[in-house]
């Protein structure tokens, strides 16, 4: 925690996407797109909190994370439809740089008890994730992917 005492909240995390609940998996690829285009296009809002300066410089790094969502993404059946530019990926390939300590983002998730860490105590089923007929994201971007009517 900060000194001031105020809490920075996790926008990022530097966990297995594997491990993330469907909730924190989608908000953390919408907040991956918010730096990305921060930080690409020279946008001012949010510029200079924590978690965008922590990849700024780091493009590699950041292009990275958003393939393995991307991979996760697949994984779980929904689509993906937001793609980023491979060719500004530029800067570091890996982060060394963290808001929160990656044994403390695992305890706070955990904690919260929302599927994050499967089988690390009380949380719900890897299943959660898994989209239902109907289920709606809350991401535009990304939807269940629909079998072809035959």
């Amino acid at each position: 925690m900060p000194e001031n005492g105020e809490e920075i909240i996790m926008r990022i995390w530097d966990l297995p996407v594997r491990q993330l609940c469907r909730n924190h998996l989608l908000g953390e690829h919408r907040e991956l797109h918010a730096v990305w285009n921060i930080i690409t296009q020279g946008k001012k809002g949010y510029a200079t909190h924590p978690e965008t300066r922590r990849w700024t410089g780091k493009l590699g790094a950041l292009f990275a994370r958003h393939e393995q969502q991307v991979g996760e993404i697949a994984r779980r059946g929904w689509k993906h439809e937001s793609p980023l530019d491979g060719g500004a990926a530029t800067g570091k390939a890996d982060q060394d740089v963290f808001v929160t300590p990656i044994k403390e983002q695992k305890r706070m998730l955990i904690d919260r008890g929302c599927g994050c860490f499967p089988g690390a105590g009380d949380e719900q089923p890897a299943e959660r994730g898994a989209v239902e007929e109907g289920d709606r994201h809350p991401s535009r971007r990304l939807k269940p992917r629909r079998e072809p009517a035959s």
